[in-house]
């Protein structure tokens, strides 16, 4: 039930950006489609493929097929790029409110999906090795990993290396761009308003009239409450994933409380941009009731014609 609702809401969530009427530009548009998106391929591979074939051990073939191997690349993969399109998305916003000379290139729709696919180039190069790090035999926990581990490619010093730059590139590394960016453009924002009070003549605070700064400030929302919602859903799992591969140097191991914990809040991260959209953005929600209301206004056209015919005036 929770996987058809989460499939429903980021389906539909695709289908009013891909629409281009939410009165964004292209890029950004680009950049929010391919978070979605990448939030679906999360949603899969996690609910559906990890936690039923999982307690099913694994399909009758998987003895020739590295199933399981493959199933983590994929999964990591698809996170990683969840991860790094939100990076890419805080980014976009800082060149586009700080970076004016810079937005004429970097702010199109071109340059959105060049962006774009480069990283989910790279992720899934990045994310081969886990097919070399595990042995295809499922997991019977619920653990960080999908296999276990042991498939004799690589040391047990060079699995932890590779583990530990993981989850430094995914997302302790994506953390710090998210509140260096936010910083730096909240700082520019604050500025820019100061200097426009000024020249506009208002000691007092800013005009209701002055549209460039409110197209900022709504710029400005959504881009912290983004990234904000990102980085408040992905930090417990951060922090049992960086505990867990320093196990060995700590002598404490991290609570499955935690581990629990921090799995439902990034798969609720999965699920979230929707709401937030609805929050934030007008047109969304006018779009989001145009597209609830269009199979009831189909079925009333169909309706319309046979209850005429059945009761003529």
């Amino acid at each position: 039930m929770v996987f058809i609702v989460l499939r429903t809401v980021n389906a539909v969530t695709i289908v009013i950006l891909s629409r281009g009427k939410c009165g964004l530009s292209k890029g950004i548009t680009r950049y929010l489609v391919a978070m979605v998106a990448a939030d679906q391929l999360v949603v899969l591979f996690d609910l559906v493929l990890s936690k039923i074939t999982m307690p099913m051990k694994v399909f009758f073939w998987s003895h020739r097929v590295p199933v399981c191997n493959i199933h983590t690349v994929v999964f990591y993969a698809a996170t990683d790029c969840s991860v790094w399109f939100t990076v890419t998305f805080t980014f976009d916003r800082f060149v586009t409110i700080c970076l004016q000379k810079l937005k004429r290139k970097y702010g199109t729709g071109r340059a959105a999906a060049l962006v774009l696919w480069t990283v989910t180039v790279l992720t899934c190069v990045m994310n081969i090795f886990w097919y070399f790090m595990l042995d295809g035999t499922y997991s019977m926990s619920f653990t960080s990993l999908l296999c276990l581990s042991g498939r004799g490619f690589f040391s047990l010093s060079q699995e932890a290396t590779f583990e530990l730059i993981h989850y430094f590139l995914t997302p302790i590394f994506p953390f710090v761009l998210i509140l260096l960016l936010n910083s730096l453009t909240i700082r520019h924002v604050l500025l820019a308003s100061r200097v426009r009070r000024r020249l506009r003549g208002s000691g007092d605070g800013e005009t209701p009239a002055d549209p460039k700064m409110k197209d900022r400030r709504q710029s400005l929302l959504l881009l912290l409450v983004m990234s904000g919602n990102f980085i408040l859903l992905w930090v417990l799992l951060t922090v049992y994933s960086v505990w867990d591969s320093l196990i060995d140097y700590l002598h404490v191991i991290p609570p499955n409380s935690l581990r629990e914990l921090g799995y439902m809040l990034q798969i609720l991260s999965c699920c979230t941009n929707t709401a937030l959209y609805v929050v934030i953005q007008a047109r969304f929600r006018l779009q989001l009731k145009e597209t609830v209301k269009s199979p009831f206004c189909l079925m009333a056209k169909f309706t319309r014609p046979c209850q005429d015919s059945i009761n003529p005036q």
